[in-house]
């Protein structure tokens, strides 16, 4: 006999008991009934599964290729500070960058460009290559989509990125569109929480995601050493992102969407002002990057992990670490914490390259292996930071190294300005075969490979 039978049977044999039981004290019974009617019912609503059925990243021409030599030609024939051209060619050669990195074609020419037109030619060039690749891969539609996010830290014209691609591909005139702004490098993670949100609310749909960072506009041209960091730093990329909450689409996605933790500390002065768009004395226009980066993000990092490990981490981890707390605290010994081994969590790491720096302090902070942080340190050695999009360049390398199984998990980490630490978790549903039209397939034969401390100008 089913259960449910069972407890109907049960409920006849003694409803002469259970009525008069109940009639004494009906409006008690009443109020019980609609309780439980309404906990049961949310119990019972299960959460609608949030797939990622694909992703395609933007693999900038090579005509677009920069190296040091040349990095440092242009900047003085473009009558930069002498000193500014040194500043930077020190960091660029510090960073972890290989000579493939690439900058949009304003900023190759002599003199450069920080026209609007040039700005949104890069843009359209990093997002709609993309979206074409994804759409041809995947056989989408374009009239298919429901839900479209773009962002996009510092770039953010009239019409918005998201109006330029329902545009471009000319999309259903009720998609419901967004564009997010001055989000920072962890913005790609904030679109996905947003698409995860708008998916559960509006079932059976799909949803694209464009993470994007736009150079042209954002170039510094004066002599402020923290604000010349971000010309070091970052580099031309986009991503395109393809999530669904079909059913239909739970047997062709790639992933499912685990975990979402997204921490702020915004509240804090240092920490908002860590990195900050600003404008020097001689009125030029930059992002300034403060000498605290690595120790706010440190910062903000442990507090997103604090609400991360319950959710992922083995019962034997989470106690190893409370109890290193609490013994430290009790007897004021001067013992380490314990650090949680994340490796019992995630078989994959897709941290956010920000730079040398930023990645070398979280391998030693989190106990990682080299080869954990691999799909990071190739990124930044083969693309650069490309903000937003980092992550899923770092998830084409893996993929495209054939690592990526049924059953693996994946922790997907970025950080970005306010300041912020964003993490999302993905689950493998099959095992992944290396595409070979991803923006690492023709190169990643020869990777890993040992990256220099230091890139020498030729």
């Amino acid at each position: 006999m089913e259960p449910y039978s069972l407890y109907f049977t049960l409920l006849i044999q003694h409803s002469n008991t259970i009525i008069d039981l109940i009639i004494p004290h009906s409006h008690y019974f009443a109020v019980v009934l609609v309780a439980s009617i309404v906990i049961l019912y949310f119990a019972s609503r299960r959460k609608v599964p949030i797939y990622l059925i694909d992703f395609s990243c933007c693999c900038p021409p090579r005509s677009y290729r920069l190296p040091l030599a040349m990095f440092e030609e242009h900047s003085l024939l473009d009558h930069m500070d002498p000193d500014a051209v040194a500043f930077q060619c020190k960091i660029i050669a510090k960073s972890g960058f290989s000579e493939e990195t690439a900058l949009p074609q304003s900023l190759a020419q002599i003199p450069r460009t920080k026209a609007l037109a040039s700005a949104i030619e890069e843009a359209e060039t990093a997002m709609y290559s993309a979206i074409t690749c994804l759409f041809e891969k995947n056989n989408i539609n374009p009239k298919a989509v429901d839900i479209l996010i773009t962002n996009s830290c510092v770039f953010c014209p009239t019409p918005c990125l998201s109006d330029m691609v329902v545009n471009k591909f000319r999309m259903r005139s009720n998609i419901m569109s967004f564009h997010l702004s001055g989000m920072g490098c962890s913005a790609g993670i904030i679109s996905v929480s947003l698409a995860k949100d708008l998916l559960r609310v509006h079932r059976n749909s799909l949803a694209l995601i464009v993470s994007t960072e736009t150079l042209t506009h954002n170039w510094y041209n004066g002599k402020v050493p923290s604000m010349l960091l971000s010309n070091c730093l970052f580099r031309m990329g986009g991503a395109a992102i393809l999530m669904s909450s079909r059913v239909q689409d739970k047997h062709k996605a790639k992933y499912k969407l685990q975990h979402i933790v997204r921490t702020t500390t915004a509240r804090d002065d240092q920490s908002q002002g860590c990195v900050y768009q600003d404008v020097d004395p001689e009125g030029n226009e930059g992002v300034s990057i403060s000498k605290n980066i690595v120790i706010v993000a440190g910062d903000v990092l442990k507090k997103n992990i604090a609400s991360l490990g319950p959710l992922v981490l083995p019962l034997r981890e989470q106690f190893l670490h409370v109890f290193s707390i609490i013994r430290r605290k009790l007897w004021a010994t001067r013992t380490s914490i314990y650090t949680p081994n994340f490796n019992h969590a995630f078989e994959h790491f897709c941290i956010h390259p920000g730079g040398k720096a930023i990645i070398k302090a979280i391998e030693k902070n989190l106990g990682l292996r080299k080869v954990d942080m691999e799909p990071a340190t190739m990124t930044l050695y083969r693309f650069g930071n490309t903000s937003t999009s980092s992550i899923w360049y770092e998830l084409c390398y893996i993929e495209a190294k054939g690592r990526m199984k049924c059953g693996d998990r994946v922790w997907q980490l970025a950080f970005g300005s306010g300041f912020k630490c964003n993490s999302a978790v993905w689950k493998c549903l099959c095992d992944v075969k290396p595409d070979t039209a991803s923006a690492w397939s023709d190169i990643i034969h020869s990777y890993p490979i040992e990256v220099p401390d230091i890139v020498r100008i030729n």
